[in-house]
């Protein structure tokens, strides 16, 4: 098999439009299986796969994912090049509710994860290069994808990857805006990390679903609020993703 992109989507994208000469493949790993079947498919004449990162029907929490198992399945299937879309929180002001950004950068406040390839038995300790946690080149060509289907997307911003379920109190997202995170979700790492180990270019596509606690002035967040924002921004992904399969 040859792919030329593997998404994997967040909340509220479980499966991926238009798809044309689909097919399921349950693949096993040495790290166990990944959330679901991957799905491959033609879409503007190339070959994707899809992963919904946390199944088909969202069972799995953030911090129960495989996200090993997930890398490694899709690397198998020959995925070089991965868009990771997430369901963010927003900080900063330009980062409200159904915007869409590229970020470049990551800071890791999960714990408890399985979050190298190295930590299994026998295998040799590897410390890869993380200064850039994204592919520069597979960044540039999402943004240019997006100016070519005539969306919006933020470039640049630093990701807050937090332990979830649960959303942040206000004094934890008043720290993490101290430390510089403009994007606030719970699935970021160690997706990047892990596909970084492998040699796999990726980016991640944040698709913003509510202000985080204590930004935008908002008093509180609420939840049906957050599904409608997420809807009306996830349908903005196929047609980046269609662009970028119709690079030259």
């Amino acid at each position: 098999m040859n792919l030329d992109l593997a998404i994997i989507g967040g909340t509220g994208l479980y499966r991926f439009p238009g798809l044309k000469n689909v097919e399921r493949h349950v693949v096993s790993t040495p790290f166990g299986a990944p959330s679901g079947a991957i799905v491959t498919g033609e879409l503007n004449g190339r070959r994707i796969g899809f992963l919904a990162r946390h199944g088909e029907d969202h069972l799995l929490a953030p911090h129960r994912v495989n996200y090993r198992a997930n890398v490694r399945a899709l690397y198998d299937l020959s995925a070089r090049r991965i868009i990771g879309v997430n369901a963010v929180g927003g900080i900063r002001v330009d980062m409200g509710p159904r915007a869409l950004a590229v970020p470049d950068q990551i800071i890791d406040y999960t714990h408890g994860r399985f979050d190298s390839f190295c930590d299994a038995e026998g295998v040799k300790v590897e410390h890869v290069d993380f200064t850039e946690p994204y592919s520069a080149d597979l960044r540039i060509a999402l943004l240019a994808a997006a100016r070519r289907a005539g969306i919006a997307a933020v470039a640049g911003g630093c990701y807050g990857a937090t332990q979830g379920p649960r959303l942040e109190t206000r004094a934890e997202i008043a720290r993490m805006r101290r430390d510089g995170c403009d994007l606030v979700g719970m699935t970021g790492m160690p997706e990047a990390a892990l596909a970084r180990e492998l040699g796999i270019d990726f980016a991640c596509l944040a698709l913003v679903a509510n202000w985080a606690a204590g930004c935008g002035g908002e008093a509180s967040i609420s939840l049906p609020e957050i599904f409608a924002n997420l809807e009306a921004a996830t349908a903005q992904v196929a047609p980046i993703i269609a662009a970028l399969l119709g690079e030259k």
